[in-house]
């Protein structure tokens, strides 16, 4: 179970890596109790054609790496958060301002949080 999800982890990351993604931060829940899901994985893109390039590129790396498919995908429509559900791991894709809005790694500032260096 920890293998796959660490796989699945390494996926996104990858899929958020090929499209340029920045500041990407993988929050671990486990040791937080009565959380809805083990990760979330937090990513910034630049524009929204940006935040709907990188949520496309996380599912086709997804798909080709573990055979996953979200269970629901929200936000590609209007493209300023998208937030796709993997059961046990979430990714939230943000613009900058709806990133900074809502904050989400001091929301969860008890998890484990890795932050994965941005690509030049």
């Amino acid at each position: 179970m920890k293998e796959t999800i660490e796989r699945l982890v390494e996926a996104i990351v990858e899929g958020l890596k090929d499209k340029k993604g920045r500041q990407i931060v993988v929050a671990n829940l486990e040791q937080i109790p009565d959380t809805i899901c083990r990760r979330f994985v937090v990513c910034t893109g630049g524009s929204p054609n940006q935040v709907q390039a990188l949520a496309q590129s996380v599912g086709e790396k997804v798909r080709a790496l573990t055979g996953a498919h979200p269970i629901a995908v929200n936000g590609m429509r209007n493209a300023m958060w998208v937030a796709m559900d993997y059961s046990d791991v979430m990714v939230h894709i943000f613009l900058p301002e709806e990133r900074t809005f809502y904050d989400l790694e001091h929301l969860w500032a008890d998890a484990e949080l890795t932050e994965v260096p941005d690509e030049e």
